[in-house]
């Protein structure tokens, strides 16, 4: 049965990409707890999902790496590429490992995005716990604007709020963040929501967390690839009978090039200055 199993997994691993273009690409990774060499170790499964050309979401790619180092996840992007991933404009993900560097190299012609929710909470652990509350609501503002100017001349205007509180590190981090953390302000406002966090991926983690931690601790790397291959196969099915993650109109739209008008960066500079 596991034989029979591997060669279903396998065939979806290493099948073609061929229903790009891929206009969106998410990746993360999730530790798992192995046998090796007689003791019980850490490594981590890397996993690729991203929108085809009919706005459906499919897993394009996983595997298993020993670190998530800038070596492991190029090696990993290049074999997406290698299979027919193409069309890629816009990465999600944390900024973990070397996530940000094996992008730069493999999608030299994509933006990355900062995923929002783990920027949110790398900030939050920056400032007193008694001023997150305010600062939160600030820099939620904002995500929260209708279109890309507005988005920039809110991170503008936040960040002298809180420069006027004193809080001059943390605007620091915010604007050198900016261009990380609001890529997604380029692309369709429709799609928004769903390119600017890597929730829809953290959300798939979850649910394969929740089928092995019943396992535990896996005999080997090959049983890992196993059982979670066969759950994202299987997601892969459900996705393609479900509602378009996206329209396939919205995804015909063109992204904006160029920094926003209302970029804030060269009037805080110069002030600076």
């Amino acid at each position: 049965m596991a034989a029979e199993l591997d060669t279903k997994v396998a065939e979806f691993k290493e099948r073609p990409l061929d229903q790009g273009p891929y206009r969106y690409l998410w990746i993360d990774a999730l530790t798992q707890r192995v046998r090796e060499g007689g003791r019980v170790v850490n490594i981590s499964m890397v996993i690729a999902t991203a929108t085809n050309a009919e706005g459906r979401r499919e897993i394009v790619g996983f595997d298993v790496v020993t670190t998530e180092d800038t070596e492991a996840w190029t090696a990993f992007l290049r074999s997406l590429v290698a299979r027919g991933l193409s069309g890629i404009e816009l990465v999600i993900s944390d900024a973990h490992g070397g996530i940000k560097a094996a992008i730069g190299t493999v999608f030299s012609e994509a933006s990355w995005q900062r995923c929002r929710t783990h920027f949110m909470a790398n900030l939050a652990s920056r400032v007193p716990k008694a001023s997150w509350p305010m600062i939160a609501t600030l820099v939620r503002s904002i995500f929260e604007q209708p279109d890309r100017d507005t988005t920039w001349s809110q991170l503008g205007d936040v960040v002298d709020k809180l420069t006027e509180a004193g809080f001059n590190d943390v605007a620091v981090y915010l604007l050198d963040a900016a261009d990380d953390i609001l890529a997604f302000s380029a692309f369709p406002f429709e799609h928004w929501p769903k390119i600017r966090s890597n929730n829809p991926q953290e959300r798939l983690n979850k649910e394969i967390r929740r089928r092995t931690d019943v396992v535990g601790i896996f005999p080997n790397r090959a049983a890992v690839i196993r059982l979670v291959g066969a759950l994202l196969a299987e997601q892969t099915d459900e996705w393609a009978i479900a509602k378009r993650y996206m329209s396939v109109e919205s995804l015909k739209t063109g992204r904006h090039h160029g920094a926003s008008d209302a970029d804030p960066r060269p009037a805080l500079e110069a002030a600076a200055a």
